[in-house]
C-alpha cells in the first residue's frame, strides 16, 4: 500500500512522526470485522444463544460484534438471510448507536445507502414513529430498500433526493437527524486501493463542498430540541472539525453536546478548526492505530428548545400528513390476510396500481419526492390471486403466519429455498397447500405456494443465493 505524499505530511503535521508510523504500522494489518444484531427480530442475548461464529463485543455499540473473516463467512449463513444480523464496519457503527433515539422520533437518514444506520434507526425506534432514509444516487438507494426489507421495516419512507428539495418538502419536521456525509474516505484507506486513488483524484476541498451543501439543508429541517449526529470516515480536520463548525455557524440555537467516549476515542481538537471553540473537545475521532476499526469522526449537535433560545417555530413550515382513501379489499386479499396474526388498521391500507401497501399512521406527505418505497409492500393483486411481497415475509415470523414451514439449519432445503429451487413437502412437515412462509428456525426467509406436495419458490430472484 502506497500512501499518497501530500497525505502523508499532513498526517505527520497533524498526529506527529510516532502516531503517524503507528498508523502506517496498523494499515499493514488484517481489517476488523464486525454484525450487528437485528434487535427487531432478536435480542442480543437470544442471537448469542444461537450463534454459529466466534464474536466478541464491540464496545461503542450494544448489539455490535467482532468476528473473524477467516474463520467464519456470515454473509453465507441462511440466519444473514433471515435478517437477524447486518455486516459492518466497526468504527461504522458508532454513529446510529450514538443518536439518542426513542420510539416514536420522526428520524432524517439523509446520506442512507447502503442502510447500516438507517437498519439500526429502524431497529431502535421499534416500529413507532417514522424513518426517512434518503439517498440521491438511484443505485444506491436500491440497496438501501433491500437492506431495509430483509430487515424487516414496516415504518420507513424511503426517498432518492437532493437535499435542497428534501428540506423545501418537509420544513422543520424531524426529532433527529443523521449525516454519515459523503467525505474523502481516509478512514478506509486500508479497505481499498481504489479509496487512495479517489483521495490523489479529490481530495479534501470537493467533500468539504458537499458537505456545505447537505448542512445548508439539514438545519432547516431539525426541530428544536432535535438533534443531529454529524459524521465522517475521514480523519481531515476540514472535513471534521471545520465542518461542524461551519454547522454552528448557521443557526445560534445549535451547541455541540458530549458523545460518549471509550477507550481509544480521540477527543476533538479545537485547535483544528478555525473558531477555537472549546466544545469541540466534546466530539471524537476514531483511529484505526487506536482502535479495532477503520476510523471514523463523530459530533452530537442539538437544538435548544424555544425556552432555551431566542428562535421561533414555523408550524405552517411542517409537511402534512398523508391523506388515505382505503380501498376495498379483494377477497383474495382477505383470505390471505386472515393467515396472519398481526392486526393492521385496515384505514391504512392503500392499493395503487394494483399494489397494496400499509402505510402507518404519521407518515407525511410524499406528494412530489422521488420515493422507493412509502410504508410495507403487502403484496400484488392479479387476475384472480393475490401474491404476496418478499418485504412482507420479513416482517412475520412462524408465530405470526399460520402456515409456516420451520426449517433446521441441517434441512438440505433451505439452501434449495435460498437458491430459488422447488422444495419437496413431506406430511411430517405439518404445512397445506397454498401460501406458506418459509423459516429457517422462526425467523423467516420468504414465501411459497404448496401444492400436492411440491411447493413453488416464491424467493425474489434478486435476493437469491448465488
Amino acid at each position: 500500500m502506497k500512501l499518497p505524499q501530500l497525505f502523508i505530511d499532513n498526517m505527520t503535521k497533524l498526529w506527529g512522526k510516532e502516531d503517524f508510523k503507528a498508523y502506517e504500522e496498523a494499515l499493514q494489518c488484517p481489517m476488523q470485522h464486525a454484525l450487528r444484531v437485528n434487535t427487531k427480530k432478536i435480542s442480543v442475548e437470544d442471537f448469542l444463544k444461537i450463534s454459529p461464529f466466534e464474536l466478541s463485543p464491540v464496545p461503542w455499540c450494544p448489539n455490535g460484534f467482532y468476528y473473524d473473516d477467516k474463520a467464519c463467512q456470515p454473509s453465507k449463513h441462511p440466519y444473514y438471510y433471515a435478517g437477524l444480523y447486518y455486516l459492518q464496519e466497526p468504527s461504522a457503527t458508532f454513529p446510529a448507536a450514538t443518536l439518542p433515539i426513542v420510539p416514536g422520533d420522526k428520524v432524517l437518514d439523509i446520506c442512507a445507502a447502503p442502510g447500516g444506520k438507517s437498519t439500526e434507526i429502524m431497529c431502535r425506534l421499534k416500529g413507532e414513529g417514522l424513518l426517512v432514509s434518503n439517498d440521491i444516487s438511484a443505485s444506491r438507494a436500491k440497496a438501501l430498500l433491500k437492506n431495509l426489507e430483509v430487515f424487516g421495516s414496516t415504518n420507513s419512507l424511503i426517498t432518492c433526493e437532493s437535499p435542497e428539495n428534501l428540506s423545501k418538502h418537509f420544513g422543520c419536521y424531524f426529532d433527529k437527524i443523521i449525516i454519515d456525509a459523503p467525505c474523502s474516505g481516509e478512514g478506509m484507506f486500508r479497505k481499498s486501493q481504489s479509496m487512495i486513488n479517489a483521495w490523489e483524484q479529490n481530495g479534501n476541498e470537493l467533500f468539504k463542498n458537499i458537505q456545505i451543501s447537505i448542512l445548508n439543508e439539514v438545519v432547516k429541517m431539525i426541530k428544536p430540541g432535535g438533534m443531529i449526529l454529524y459524521s465522517t470516515c475521514t480523519f481531515a480536520p476540514l472535513e471534521d472539525e471545520q465542518s461542524v463548525e461551519y454547522l454552528l455557524s448557521l443557526d445560534p440555537s445549535l451547541e455541540i453536546v458530549d458523545c460518549p467516549y471509550y477507550d481509544g476515542f480521540v477527543k476533538g481538537r479545537p485547535d483544528w478548526g478555525n473558531t477555537d471553540n472549546p466544545d469541540l473537545s466534546k466530539t471524537v475521532h476514531l483511529y484505526p492505530h487506536k482502535i479495532k476499526g477503520e476510523g471514523h469522526y463523530a459530533a452530537l449537535i442539538r437544538k435548544k428548545t424555544l425556552e432555551e433560545s431566542d428562535s421561533s417555530f414555523n408550524t405552517s413550515a411542517l409537511v402534512s400528513d398523508m391523506m388515505i382513501k382505503a380501498p376495498k379489499l379483494s377477497p383474495e386479499i382477505e383470505e390471505f390476510l386472515s393467515h396472519i396474526s398481526i392486526s393492521y388498521d385496515r384505514s391504512r391500507f392503500v392499493l395503487k396500481n394494483d399494489k397494496l401497501i400499509f402505510i402507518d399512521k404519521d407518515f407525511p406527505d410524499v406528494k412530489g419526492l422521488r420515493t422507493l418505497r412509502c410504508g410495507l409492500l403487502m403484496g400484488e393483486q392479479k387476475k384472480n390471486r393475490f401474491e404476496p411481497s418478499q418485504a412482507l415475509a420479513m416482517t412475520l415470523d412462524s408465530s405470526s403466519f399460520n402456515n409456516s414451514l420451520k426449517l433446521s439449519l441441517d434441512d438440505d432445503r433451505v439452501l434449495k429455498y435460498l437458491k430459488g429451487e422447488t422444495l419437496e413437502i413431506t406430511k411430517e412437515d405439518n404445512v397445506r397447500d397454498g401460501w406458506v412462509l418459509i423459516c429457517i428456525d422462526s425467523y423467516p426467509l420468504g414465501f411459497g405456494k404448496l401444492k400436492n406436495n411440491t411447493l413453488k419458490n416464491k424467493y425474489l430472484p434478486g435476493w437469491r443465493m448465488m
